[in-house]
């Protein structure tokens, strides 16, 4: 029979709460991924009520009853200088304008990663 050995509980925990502060802080900020997602799962988020809601406040092409508060999202290839600069901007729009009521997606991890980098592509994509 084979005995696992673990530390002292308190290390144990310990070392369980810094890995998750970690994970957490290293959230914060916008990783340098590789922005290469599904437009059709991105267009499902965007347009999904209970998820990126993105509709809520966004006019876009072929959306059900779309909102007014938030710029319309067209030509965005014109309007960003690169893919990377539209995520930092759906990641949290309160770095470009503090002011801003555009919840930050990334930062707070209100999308997961793969939702958010889909969400970004099909946002593109507009």
């Amino acid at each position: 029979m084979l005995f696992i050995r673990f530390p002292h509980p308190r290390l144990l925990a310990l070392s369980l709460g810094l890995s998750t502060l970690a994970t957490g802080a290293a959230f914060a900020e916008m990783p340098d991924w590789v922005l290469k997602g599904d437009t059709a799962a991105g267009k499902a988020v965007v347009n999904d009520r209970a998820k990126g809601n993105c509709v809520a406040c966004h006019a876009m092409v072929g959306a059900d009853s779309p909102g007014a508060i938030g710029p319309v999202l067209i030509a965005m290839q014109t309007r960003y200088p690169s893919k990377q600069a539209l995520a930092k901007q759906i990641w949290d729009a309160t770095v470009k304008n503090p002011e801003a009521v555009m919840p930050p997606f990334g930062k707070h991890e209100i999308l997961t990663q793969k939702e958010f980098v889909d969400v970004v592509e099909y946002i593109w994509s507009l």
